[in-house]
């Protein structure tokens, strides 16, 4: 993939990070450590530190989630920000998987992403080059085919009687 200027990050967006984490970095000098508190759930994060087999027959001191917790929030919020710019250039208030994808698209760091988040395709490319016709029969058997032909029929018979009964007619 070359590296165009559609696919590089734009000054704006370097000086908001800039911000965002100097901003990160005054929240965390300035608020006392809430241990009891944390955004994401510690159990969670200790199942994937688990996952990784050298980990796995180890033990995790309480800090580590902890410390993981913290870095797992911070990466989501630079991802958010960055996909909201994205958002933004579009004239939207809704965030978008394209947005994400955009994001993780035009920084290096996010790399190791790529392969997970596939990239937004344009409208063109998700057109079908051939219109598709399902198989013959699609969904529907003979016999369930029959079974609701026969429905109606019954359902017509019982409101003709109905009609009948009260003494409407179609003549009149």
């Amino acid at each position: 993939m070359s590296l165009n200027e559609e696919e590089t990050e734009t000054p704006n967006v370097q000086e908001l990070m800039q911000a965002f984490w100097h901003s990160q970095y005054e929240k965390v000098q300035s608020e006392p450590i809430d241990f009891k508190f944390h955004q994401l759930p510690l159990a969670r994060i200790k199942k994937v530190m688990k996952s990784d087999e050298d980990v796995k027959s180890m033990m995790i001191s309480a800090e580590s989630p902890i410390l993981f917790s913290k870095a797992c929030e911070m990466f989501i919020l630079e991802l958010t920000l960055r996909s909201w710019v994205h958002t933004e250039e579009n004239k939207r208030r809704t965030l978008q998987k394209s947005d994400v994808s955009t994001a993780i698209s035009k920084s290096d760091q996010y790399d190791f992403l790529i392969d997970i988040v596939p990239r937004e395709e344009t409208k063109k490319d998700q057109a079908a080059p051939f219109p598709f016709f399902p198989p013959a029969g699609f969904g529907v058997t003979p016999e369930a085919l029959l079974a609701y032909q026969q429905m109606q029929f019954e359902n017509q018979r019982f409101f003709s009687q109905d009609r009948e009964g009260n003494g409407e007619s179609s003549g009149q």
